[in-house]
């Protein structure tokens, strides 16, 4: 479980193949390499991954089966591209995002990047595998980084990223084409499963009913 927090940004510095998938290395950067061991859960890219050995020349390996890469980003990262990074949460450590799982919905595309000195958008294209889980003023986790969406439509979706957001992560970096993987909120996936159950007929669009979505 994470919080959406992104504690630093890393590099690529490695991208092997392996009989499963691929072996990436990536140098941690501002992590506590210290305090990290073999088996820890860490967030890279929004994605949940297993530290697979002790850190070697300052960077952390980490082994990602042919699932993962077909379904996030994280099969098209080069050596050089940067990546969020964020360690698993603890009992008793602050609750400062949302409750974010590490397990990808989706992946979305970049449309529209609107850049001001005072307000920075950018918006997304709407996955179906997200459809009816994202409402305005509601949690996302974009690559790991835990926003509020600031709007949505039946076609896509779009989020207000403040200057530390932009500085900190690889948010600031994004441009129109570019893919991101996306979380939705846990307690948002939750009630939609719950009335698909319970209540015969029910469809995300009638799940969000009254929620704010624009079409």
């Amino acid at each position: 479980m994470f919080t959406g927090l992104v504690q630093a940004m890393g590099t690529i510095a490695a991208n092997e193949p392996t009989g499963a998938g691929r072996r990436l290395w990536v140098n941690p950067c501002e992590l506590p390499m210290a305090a990290i061991k073999s088996g820890d859960s860490i967030a890279v890219a929004g994605v949940c991954l297993s530290v697979a050995g002790p850190p070697a020349d300052g960077a952390l390996s980490f082994d990602v089966i042919s699932e993962t890469l077909a379904r996030t980003t994280l099969g098209d990262k080069q050596i050089g591209d940067r990546v969020n990074l964020e360690q698993s949460l603890r009992a008793g450590d602050p609750l400062g995002g949302h409750f974010v799982q590490g397990h990808v919905d989706a992946v979305t595309t970049v449309l529209e990047v609107k850049m001001s000195a005072e307000d920075w958008r950018i918006t997304f294209s709407l996955p179906q595998e997200c459809r009816g889980l994202l409402v305005d003023k509601g949690s996302v986790a974009l690559d790991g980084v835990s926003m509020t969406v600031a709007r949505v439509t039946n076609r896509d979706f779009t989020v207000a990223v403040i200057p530390t957001t932009l500085r900190q992560t690889t948010l600031g970096r994004l441009r129109p084409g570019e893919k991101v993987n996306v979380e939705t909120d846990i307690l948002a996936r939750t009630i939609l499963n719950y009335l698909r159950d319970m209540v015969p007929g029910c469809s995300p669009a009638v799940a969000v009913a009254g929620t704010g979505v624009r079409t």
